[in-house]
């Protein structure tokens, strides 16, 4: 055959075979699937190309695990897990000293509800509040570095479930409480319950610079079961609001007992009349808190009805209207601030519970929005446009309103039985009205299995057209809360901590590595850099520590590795120690050396070529 010829057929064939190829592998043999052309529509909404961020940071508690977990929106791709309530090895928090000393001796948390800082009603991405439901206690987690700095234990309280939530200008973070209990640790019967048992908000502040909690004061209130709360913005900035359940006093199968009356209340506590009268000094020590009660003040304290055992309040982004969840009620219920200010005003109340005047539903209520069939509306979020949406537990479904009319706009599927939602910036005087995540509890048949222990789910939905669309559901661990989402720009974070030659216990150059003894205790100044440790520079062995049996060790690590993502981490075999530090962070493990013997001592982060290598020993020398 010529060779012109020759070429010319095997170009044409060429030609064909890679058409054929073309045709099989990227023609859409399903044009007439409408759901699989949708999907790669979804797709390519999320889709966030190598190189390039998600436009926001979502803020999920992680329920009885204590952490707090990030993710990227709207990608849903999870970026890390950062220990607060809970010891975690991956990162030795609760192992250094400090950590280890923030936890008080807790192994476990239970993270309800994060809630950002905010400046004029506004995420100022600086700081993330965190609630302890199972120990009492508050956390606070520095959004510059994403560690936890802080953890308060609140005396008096009986699982701060109603928290944490701040007001307009972080002025507090309230934590109501969700079971009575005496006070001041104080023993009563339960046939006492209902002369015996208080409910109590805690009201903490928080310095920034020091990044330190005080527990500014608490409030006493009915041993009633106080479920989510709010805060008031502009016009309603001075109030909270907080749902309550419960309110038959009930001590055994609550699930009956706790829902036999028509109507519970919403609380409206005026804080800063409660903080005008504890200046004035008008409150009670209780086991070391302030305690006011609130019944005892003219102005500080009201009770609206509402559908029976509610579940989320949740205040409108322009501040004049709180909206409850009904929960057992399938509706959501629009209360006027400025109609429950003219009802006070007047002193129009119909009844008085507890010491606390009842103001008249009907003067209150704006208007009942209750979509047909929808059943077990748990919590409000908002977007820009003056549209609410509100999750369904029950009947598995986001339902998007008007405010203003009350108008059912839109209803759309979860995959299965929604929780809380949260919008971008949905909890701010300005939210943005583009994505919406609803935090599911269950999720059966949605993924893998991985046996009995089923993931949770959450499913993501764009809300910015007129109606919403699912985008997705992702499977997320145990057990997802509440989030709240803020735009990447607002967060500041540093990548290295900042060379500090006067911070305690740091060392900064190799020769400064030493060894210090004083009686039994052995502290140690070292340096972790790629790739070694060295504990004693004027040793032979610089990277060997000797010590006696029952010494008390203090290993003062700086990680000298002032480069972005090289971590070093610091286990002790045999030990159960392990930490980790930064670059350019100093960090202390303490313990004592209660077992003689020969312990290797390694990295135990992934730092280098030779990150094998970097190892020491702990040599025990027996009494």
């Amino acid at each position: 055959m010529n060779p012109t010829l020759k070429r010319v057929i095997f170009a044409i064939a060429g030609a064909a075979a890679g058409l054929l190829i073309s045709f099989i592998f990227f023609a859409d043999l399903n044009k007439g699937d409408q759901n699989a052309s949708a999907n790669q529509s979804k797709a390519e909404k999320v889709f966030v190309p190598y190189g390039e961020k998600d436009e926001y940071y979502m803020m999920a508690s992680g329920g009885h695990s204590g952490q707090l977990f990030v993710y990227g929106l709207p990608s849903m791709r999870k970026i890390r897990t950062v220990p607060v309530f809970t010891p975690d090895p991956a990162t030795g928090y609760g192992y250094d000293a400090k950590s280890k000393e923030m936890l008080g001796g807790y192994t476990w948390g239970d993270f309800h509800h994060p809630a950002i800082s905010e400046t004029a009603g506004d995420y100022d991405g600086q700081f993330l509040f965190a609630n302890d439901v199972g120990n009492n206690r508050v956390a606070a987690v520095d959004l510059e570095t994403f560690h936890t700095v802080d953890i308060m234990s609140l005396p008096n309280m009986g699982g701060p479930h109603a928290g944490v939530f701040v007001t307009e200008n972080t002025e507090y973070i309230a934590l109501p409480t969700r079971f009575a209990r005496p006070l001041d640790g104080q023993f009563a019967p339960l046939d006492d319950y209902e002369s015996e048992y208080k409910g109590v908000v805690s009201m903490t502040t928080f310095d920034r610079e020091a990044k330190k909690f005080d527990l500014a004061y608490q409030i006493v209130l009915p041993p009633w079961s106080y479920d989510l709360s709010d805060a008031g913005k502009k016009m309603s900035s001075d109030w909270i609001v907080m749902t309550t359940y419960n309110t038959e006093f009930a001590t055994t199968n609550l699930e009956i007992n706790a829902s036999q009356n028509d109507r519970d209340y919403i609380v409206l506590l005026n804080w800063k009349e409660l903080e005008k009268q504890v200046a004035a000094g008008n409150y009670k020590d209780v086991n070391g808190a302030k305690m006011i009660d609130p019944r005892e003040h003219k102005g500080a304290i009201y009770a609206v009805p509402v559908a029976k055992s509610p579940h989320g309040v949740d205040v409108t982004p322009d501040g004049t209207r709180f909206i409850a969840a009904g929960k057992l009620a399938p509706m959501m219920t629009v209360f006027s601030f400025q109609k429950a200010f003219d009802a006070i005003e007047k002193g129009e109340f119909t009844d008085e519970k507890y010491g606390i005047p009842v103001l008249n539903y009907e003067d209150v209520m704006e208007r009942e929005v209750d979509p047909p069939g929808a059943l077990g509306p748990l919590h409000t979020q908002f977007d820009d446009r003056g549209n609410a949406f509100n999750t369904m537990f029950i009947s598995s479904e986001v339902v998007k309103w008007n405010v203003d009319t009350g108008e059912v706009i839109d209803r759309q599927p979860s995959y299965f039985s929604p929780g809380h939602a949260a919008a971008t910036e949905g909890d701010t005087v300005s939210p943005d009205g583009k994505w919406l995540v609803a935090l599911n509890k269950i999720a059966k048949d949605n993924f893998l299995s991985v046996g009995p222990s089923h993931p949770e789910s959450m499913d993501l939905y764009d809300i910015s057209g007129d109606k919403m669309e699912h985008i997705m559901a992702v499977p997320v661990d145990p057990e997802p809360h509440y989030a709240q989402i803020i735009h990447r720009d607002k967060i500041k974070t540093i990548t290295v901590y900042p060379k500090d030659e006067a911070r305690p216990n740091s060392v900064w150059k190799q020769d400064d590595a030493r060894i210090e003894r004083n009686g039994n205790e052995v502290h140690v100044y070292g340096i972790a850099m790629r790739s070694r440790f060295i504990f004693d520079a004027k040793a032979d062995r610089p990277d060997a520590v000797t010590v006696k049996q029952g010494d008390r060790v203090f290993f003062h690590m700086t990680n000298i590795d002032l480069d972005q993502d090289i971590t070093h981490g610091f286990g002790i075999n045999e030990y159960d120690l392990n930490f980790e530090v930064q670059p350019g962070q100093t960090s202390t493990l303490e313990f004592v050396a209660d077992k003689a013997g020969v312990y290797p001592i390694y990295c135990t982060n992934f730092c280098s070529a030779l990150h094998q290598e970097m190892s020491g020993y702990l040599l025990v020398e027996p009494k």
